[in-house]
């Protein structure tokens, strides 16, 4: 039974279901209401002029009929054609067996809807067949329609025709968005796919540099080494001295080149820092971002700078047009840094927030992103030794 209900159901969305039973339930109130209405109401009606015909028939049979007609909208995304066929034979029916009953309140808006879902269609030939077969369904609601006449109908075709233009605006404009989605997802792609080539250059140009370093200082040191021999111990000291200082300051170059070498993102003359965190901020879309630093501002390890930076830069361009916070604190063996903003796309802001969380982990520190009432908090540590 689970399975027919679902082959049934399938692919009906809950807007669908709105639908539907919109005008499902519309139908079923005016039916209702052509069922209750005496004879003596509606010659009032008639003599008031809000009515131009009696009615022929206050069967409750024309309740389901209509439920009939308009109920299939639901499998819309299906077949619009196949709808609106039923729709069209249903109202036939309806007109030949109950005649003179009022339609209009629940029929013209099943035509307009019908009208309009068939401008959504994929194929040009079930557009068109399907804004012809709304045409037939507004003639036979108003045909025979107790409450406006068949004088109606000259009125209501070109609403329908104008809700079918207004349905084939909405289908170029989702094409159009969809269309500047794949292209700006390509262009992602693309400019991925340089930076991972710049990168794999830029790592390959490194490790050319520390080669050639290693060689240059230990060939330094060696000489220096050899020159000591012979020396006065005052003479040899200084010698030793000058080759402690050489050694270390070969070891830090060489930390730094490790540094950058271990990172994703390498130096590109000049390596981003915090200090180019305003740079970032002021060249965003919106003029309302804000930078606040706090703490004992002071210059950090290279790869704590460029993760910092990439990681706030991860975080921004993935909110969004609305005004951006992003606060910096220098604390003692920390540097925390906080990023509040609207959200913008959900898939953006989740991938953002994954690259950013690479990155910090990358050092030992960590990134917590928090989203709530469409606001998105991050609080990123990243620990700085020495």
């Amino acid at each position: 039974m689970g399975e027919v209900f679902g082959a049934v159901f399938k692919g009906v969305r809950l807007r669908d279901w709105g639908i539907a039973g919109g005008l499902t339930l519309l139908g079923i109130v005016l039916m209702t209401e052509n069922v209750q209405t005496s004879a003596a109401q509606v010659r009032n009606a008639i003599a008031e002029g809000s009515m131009v015909h009696a009615q022929s028939s206050h069967s409750l049979w024309m309740i389901p009929v209509f439920v009939a007609a308009a109920l299939p909208v639901l499998w819309w995304r299906r077949s619009v054609l196949a709808v609106a066929t039923v729709s069209v034979l249903v109202m036939a029916v309806h007109d030949l067996l109950f005649g003179w009953v009022t339609r209009c309140g629940a029929g013209l808006p099943l035509a307009f809807v019908i009208a309009f879902l068939g401008a959504l269609a994929a194929q040009r030939t079930t557009r068109w067949f399907v804004c012809g077969l709304s045409v037939v369904l507004t003639v036979l609601v108003l045909v025979v329609d107790a409450t406006t006449g068949p004088s109606a109908i000259v009125l209501a075709l070109p609403i329908v025709c104008i809700v079918f233009g207004v349905g084939l605006a909405a289908r170029r404009r989702t094409a159009l968005n969809r269309e500047l989605a794949d292209r700006e997802a390509e262009l992602r792609q693309l400019r991925d796919e340089r930076a991972a080539l710049e990168v794999a250059d830029d790592r390959a140009r490194l490790s050319r540099q520390l080669d050639g370093l290693l060689q240059e200082r230990l060939a330094g040191l060696t000489t220096e080494a050899e020159s000591a021999n012979g020396l006065a111990p005052a003479e040899a000291k200084a010698a030793l001295e000058s080759i402690e200082s050489g050694s270390r300051q070969t070891l830090d170059d060489m930390r730094e080149i490790v540094g950058l070498l271990r990172g994703d993102d390498l130096a590109i003359a000049p390596t981003p820092t915090v200090a180019h965190l305003d740079t970032l901020l002021a060249r965003l879309r919106t003029s309302h971002s804000q930078l606040t630093v706090t703490g004992d501002p002071r210059a950090l390890p290279a790869t704590v700078e460029l993760s910092a930076y990439r990681i706030v830069e991860h975080l921004v361009t993935a909110l969004a047009d609305a005004p951006i916070v992003v606060s910096v604190r220098f604390e003692a063996d920390a540097l925390e840094i906080r990023v509040n903003g609207r959200v913008g796309e959900a898939a953006a802001l989740k991938a953002a927030v994954v690259r950013a969380k690479e990155r910090a982990k990358l050092l030992g520190g960590s990134v917590d992103v928090k989203v709530s009432k469409g606001h998105a908090g991050a609080i990123a540590q990243l620990p700085v030794v020495g």
